[in-house]
């Protein structure tokens, strides 16, 4: 194995995935909603760098080509288990998520099956809009989390009539209500509106892929 720079940066993402869901059993918020944000943030930025570093310092190797993906994948689907278990189970997050999750265990398992045919279906360009939409969409998510802990600490002991005051501007906002709101209703509508694009984006991709998959389906056959 040859633990480049670029291999090291992918492995420290694919640990990184599972140390999102840990932030939330040993952490409180609203430390573990900011932890889980930077860190997912960075995991995104990191999953470009080390294949541009890869490819400009031509460092490109099996293992490389083997954890990318697996990081991809593990990232996304503990991100969305985590936001989907601290959204009450919301249909609006559970569909999309549902969606993406499917189609990710529906191309591991066709690329398992086809083996090292499977290389041949290069990735395309609607794939990478997939990916960054999805890593956006997960990001805002995680935002929305940190407006919307802060909101509730703040509103700690306020009865609804002198939240809504505030809200409406009628009362004095001290405590700074309305931009917390605003941003938990903002990042929420954009990060929901990105995960069924995203969503969307997935299943066009997963079926394009598996119609590429055919002809070497048969073929084995």
């Amino acid at each position: 194995m040859t633990w480049t720079i670029p291999n090291i940066l992918t492995a420290m993402r694919l640990v990184a995935a599972p140390a999102l869901a840990l932030m939330f059993l040993y952490f409180s918020r609203p430390f573990a909603d900011w932890a889980a944000l930077i860190l997912f943030v960075s995991a995104a930025v990191t999953d470009w760098f080390d294949g541009h570093l890869a490819r400009t310092w031509k460092q490109e190797t099996k293992l490389g080509a083997m954890l990318d993906p697996i990081a991809d994948k593990a990232m996304v689907v503990i991100a969305l288990m985590v936001i989907v278990g601290y959204s009450s189970m919301s249909p609006w997050l559970v569909l999309p998520a549902t969606f993406i999750l499917f189609r990710e265990v529906f191309v591991s398992g066709l690329r398992e099956y086809l083996g090292d045919v499977a290389g041949t279906l290069k990735v395309t360009k609607l794939a990478k809009w997939k990916t960054t939409a999805q890593m956006v969409a997960i990001a805002v998510l995680f935002a929305q989390g940190v407006f919307e802990h802060y909101l509730g600490m703040s509103a700690i002991g306020m009865d609804q009539a002198l939240f809504q005051s505030i809200l409406d501007g009628t009362e004095e906002d001290v405590l700074g209500l309305r931009w917390k709101y605003t941003g938990m209703i903002w990042s929420g509508d954009i990060g929901v509106g990105l995960l069924w694009i995203a969503a969307a984006l997935t299943l066009i991709t997963g079926a394009d892929y598996f119609r590429k998959a055919i002809p070497l389906l048969k073929e084995d056959s």
